[in-house]
């Protein structure tokens, strides 16, 4: 309890009004003093520990719920549905999110022993996992949080503090799905190159058996492995990506929403209008006008 008070009084201290970023790369923070509506937004791989207050994140019909003491972890880039659900003016909501690094995790697997743990590709490795925080991740989690007072600290204990974070995640009730994260040859990281490939031609028509191709698997393990890990099929996790640049553009500035459709991909304008109000609940029009009328909480892992 004294671990998370003071994680609680050091992201209050150093979030700002409606700020995110630290000087310190790599860690987020966020203050939310209400519940918030459902945001669709991409989650990155990351932990996430929740210091007070309450969230809810859904990834295909699955829902978890996470509160002060638990931390959520994510593996590849999923396309989440989230909303603060526990949050007051007296009692904010208050987490914080640390970018996970596929490369520092296979450095640290390379220099031990830890990812002869590893199970052979589970079928079921959903990309996203919730736990309670042991105290000695909640330890490491503080006193990086620390060094946002004292940043001659930060070259020399970030490292350390980071790596050890790793080591905390790796030996815990998420482990296996750290693990895999940092493993040139499991069915995640296998997963995760069709991914990149999804996010950078979203646009462009994509047949599974393209994709299998770049994650080195045969067409019917691709598909298992990517609706395990995601939640989705790779069409329609290709359409969530599509849909949220889209919104994305519609937020930028005024453009032809007929245009932003052909843009992400979409032939034909009813489709977009359709598939759009599908996902987000209303037309791409109403849509904007709905999200420029009230004010908008930024959403992120945390």
């Amino acid at each position: 309890m004294e671990r998370l008070a003071e994680i609680r009084a050091l992201i209050a201290r150093h979030v700002g009004p409606g700020g995110r970023t630290t000087p310190l790369p790599g860690l987020r923070l966020v203050a939310t003093a209400a519940p918030t509506q459902p945001v669709n937004s991409v989650y990155e791989p990351a932990l996430a520990v929740i210091a007070q207050g309450a969230k809810r994140a859904m990834l295909g019909e699955r829902v978890f719920n996470y509160g002060a003491g638990q931390y959520l972890v994510v593996s590849v880039d999923l396309p989440v549905i989230s909303r603060v659900i526990e949050a007051s003016g007296k009692q904010p909501y208050l987490g914080v999110a640390i970018t996970l690094d596929p490369a520092a995790i296979a450095r640290l697997l390379l220099e031990t022993a830890a990812g002869e743990r590893v199970p052979a590709d589970p079928d079921d490795a959903l990309g996203l996992g919730v736990s309670d925080a042991p105290p000695e991740l909640l330890d490491a989690v503080l006193r990086l949080l620390r060094l946002l007072d004292r940043p001659e600290d930060v070259p020399v204990l970030k490292p350390m503090i980071e790596r050890e974070i790793l080591w905390r995640l790796i030996g815990g009730a998420q482990g296996a799905l750290v693990r895999q994260i940092g493993l040139a040859d499991s069915a995640l990281c296998h997963i995760r190159r069709a991914i990149t490939l999804i996010r950078t031609r979203y646009a462009e028509p994509l047949r599974v058996e393209e994709l299998a191709a770049v994650a080195g698997m045969s067409t019917a393990s691709f598909y298992r492995h990517f609706k395990a890990v995601t939640a989705a099929s790779p069409l329609q996790y290709q359409k969530q990506i599509r849909l949220l640049e889209a919104r994305a553009r519609l937020i930028a500035g005024p453009q032809n929403v007929a245009a932003i459709g052909f843009d992400v991909g979409y032939e034909s304008p009813s489709q977009f209008s359709r598939e759009y109000s599908r996902l987000f609940g209303a037309p791409p029009a109403k849509d904007l006008a709905r999200l420029r009328s009230q004010t908008q909480t930024e959403q992120g892992t945390a």
